[in-house]
């Protein structure tokens, strides 16, 4: 009887152990399984991270572009080309270079800007209106790329 309460007890753990076993390969294989699962998303972070750097340099490549061609666009207008209203940045260029303070060089129609451009129309026997128009900017595009005064 004691003979068979030992080898009873012997086969429980036994069975015990096995038991064991099959649950830390099981855990083991779920944490391998994961840690593939890590890496593979790592490595497409890493990607994407390499797209987002490719799409940025490609984004200031264009707005350097667009920048360009803005430019060339004002140049073929003032010249008669195509009709466009010019910058407020070459209108206070070009009165600066004419002698007339337009104040900063900013792009934004301020008092000193628009006094600037009422002295250029009284000095150039224009209506007086402090808006640069058609006339006036016909004057005042030959001072762009020069000074005079």
């Amino acid at each position: 009887m004691i003979y068979r309460r030992i080898c009873f007890g012997f086969l429980a753990v036994v069975f015990m152990l096995s038991l064991s076993g099959c649950v830390t390969m099981t855990n083991r294989r779920e944490a391998d399984r994961l840690r593939d699962q890590v890496s593979e998303l790592e490595f497409q972070n890493r990607a994407k991270d390499q797209e987002i750097t490719v799409l940025k340099d490609d984004l200031a490549r264009i707005a350097q572009e667009n920048q360009d061609m803005q430019g060339k666009i004002y140049k073929k207008s003032y010249s008669g080309e195509a009709k466009c209203r010019p910058a407020m940045k070459d209108i206070q260029s070009a009165l600066l270079n004419a002698g007339y303070d337009p104040g900063p060089i900013d792009g934004k129609k301020g008092r000193a800007t628009r006094q600037a451009i009422k002295e250029f129309q009284k000095a150039n026997s224009l209506p007086v209106d402090g808006v640069a128009g058609k006339k006036t900017w016909g004057l005042l595009k030959t001072y762009l790329d020069k000074k005079i005064k």
